[in-house]
């Protein structure tokens, strides 16, 4: 345990859940800003073809994921990590202690990456999609900007490179 932490609550589940859920929610909420620069960071690896513009356009554009569904998936989290990791080690990743908040951030995200997480969110996103229909004509409509940008931003480079070249003599 670092020097800077608290000592671990009550050896409660209620109170482990509730930390872990809290804990992990707190690490992965960031502002807008950190949000559509991760994104957009994340468009240059995956699609280097967007250009700046594209890529920030989308970035900005993508809705931030449903809080009601982090906050699911948060508490289920918590309570398998609970109900399978012995209480004394989850005490410890439970004492506030930065290190061990990002511990458990990154068993979060490696609990989202497993094949049953997989069919959770892809459900759960299927069903917040039916009960939102509104959203998938705005999924078009950005898909559609964002592929305009991207074709302007390659004519734009097309024409700035033919005004550079001279006709051969």
């Amino acid at each position: 345990m670092s020097e800077h932490a608290a000592k671990p609550g009550p050896a409660n589940p209620d109170f482990f859940r509730n930390h872990i859920q809290a804990a992990v929610l707190a690490r992965i909420s960031t502002t807008p800003q950190r949000r559509h620069e991760a994104l957009r960071e994340l468009f240059r690896v995956t699609r280097p073809d967007l250009g700046d513009d594209a890529a920030m356009a989308l970035a900005e554009n993508i809705p931030p994921l449903v809080p009601e569904l982090h906050e699911k998936w948060a508490a289920m989290f918590a309570a398998r990590l609970v109900e399978t990791v012995p209480g004394n080690q989850v005490a410890l990743l439970c004492d506030g202690a930065p290190e061990n908040g990002a511990a458990l951030t990154l068993a979060y995200l490696m609990f989202l990456e497993s094949e049953r997480m997989e069919k959770q969110t892809a459900e759960d996103l299927e069903a917040y999609r039916r009960e939102h229909p509104e959203l998938t004509e705005k999924g078009r409509e950005l898909t559609d900007e964002v592929l305009a940008r991207r074709n302007a931003a390659r004519q734009d480079k097309a024409a700035r490179y033919a005004a550079g070249k001279t006709p051969r003599q």
